[in-house]
């Protein structure tokens, strides 16, 4: 059994976790090693001094001045240690920077509603940016309730007509447990949530797009923009480009032919099976070289680059030169710039391509490769 992936507790995933982890198990370390040396001189001056046991009782000890010193003294400075060190943690955590981004929380029977400062509101889920100080104002519309974040380390009480705050900085991307830390009511136990910590870009975008990730587009553009994104256009551009990949301009409701003489109609099921298993069904005249997409994109991504698909195919989103119509696979990526470019980079089997941070697909690489690209 490794240990170290033994829960012992929640992910540390802010500024005040691993300072109040330290002070906890240096607490927890020094009751168990008092309660080892107790249990200790315990067990053995009863089994030394037992009825009937040959033990000297002739001088017995009724005081120890140096004994009764280090007793004292010892557990004294032990103490002031750690009321020190809890109280600078307390401090900490209780006063928050002048710069912290305020978001307002209220709780109510049985959930929390939040407010963002530019109005966006959502309930039981918390949208935070990474490595930003975020104080929370919280009020309670009727019972006093307490807003926790075990991986945060965090938590204070909502209490009706007053205000309270908390404040904290998250440290890592993820998503972790709320919870209501007050028994409230009988459905107490429901009054749970999320806390999703975003990169500071996808926060923004979020604010911007009123709290959902998606801008408002119809998924023909969804599509059109996810087309771009990951690299589709290198290869499907308006023209054929044998052996490399077919045009998808009008291809829907068109009958094909495949490489092992069945015909197939360029329905949605034949798109979705083409996107995610392209190797089942290749097109006669052309390689299996496309990469699966499957687990890789989700439904929702699938039905917009099937929406637009069916609306021609024909991006009007910049696009490499494979795209615009470039024979053959040997195209460069010199002097290309975005996503395409970054797929192409991505892909091209050269000793200083791309690397990859996030994985090996080239859906994946395309996106890593721009975000490489950003930290140049």
């Amino acid at each position: 059994m490794n240990l170290a992936n033994f829960p012992f507790a929640p992910p540390a995933a802010s500024n005040f976790a691993s300072e109040m982890d330290t002070l906890f198990y240096s607490i927890f370390g020094l009751s168990v090693f008092f309660a080892v040396v107790t249990f200790f001189f315990v067990v053995f001056y009863a089994f030394r001094y037992r009825a009937g046991s040959s033990a000297d009782r002739s001088s017995p000890v009724y005081e120890n001045m140096k004994m009764e010193v280090i007793w004292i003294v010892v557990p004294t400075i032990l103490a002031i240690i750690f009321f020190g060190w809890g109280a600078k943690v307390y401090a900490d955590v209780r006063i928050p920077p002048k710069d912290a981004k305020e978001i307002y929380v209220v709780g109510k029977q049985w959930m929390w509603h939040i407010q963002h400062p530019n109005g966006v509101r959502e309930n039981n889920t918390l949208h935070v940016p990474i490595d930003t100080d975020i104080k929370l104002t919280m009020i309670s519309q009727d019972v006093i309730h307490a807003f926790y974040i075990p991986a945060f380390r965090v938590q204070f009480m909502v209490v009706p007509g007053r205000y309270t705050q908390m404040w904290f900085r998250p440290t890592q991307i993820g998503t972790y447990h709320l919870f209501c830390n007050m028994y409230c009511g009988a459905q107490h136990s429901e009054m749970g949530g999320s806390v999703i910590v975003m990169s500071k870009k996808d926060y923004a975008e979020w604010l911007a797009n009123n709290g959902s990730m998606r801008q408002n587009l119809t998924p023909a553009q969804a599509g059109e923009k996810l087309f771009t994104k990951i690299g589709c256009a290198n290869c499907h551009g308006p023209v054929d480009m044998p052996p490399r990949a077919p045009s998808l301009a009008g291809l829907y409701g068109k009958t094909r032919e495949m490489t092992n003489g069945q015909k197939l109609l360029a329905d949605e099921t034949y798109i979705r099976e083409a996107i995610l298993r392209p190797s089942e069904a290749v097109l006669k005249g052309y390689d299996n070289t496309m990469p699966a997409y499957d687990k890789q994109i989700s439904e929702d991504d699938i039905m917009s680059l099937i929406a637009f698909i069916k609306a021609g195919a024909m991006p009007s989103l910049p696009a490499s030169n494979l795209a615009a119509g470039s024979a053959g696979t040997e195209a460069q990526v010199k002097g290309k710039a975005g996503l395409n470019a970054n797929a192409l980079e991505y892909n091209a089997e050269r000793a200083d391509a791309t690397p990859t941070e996030r994985g090996s697909s080239h859906a994946v690489g395309a996106m890593a490769a721009e975000k490489v690209d950003q930290k140049r």
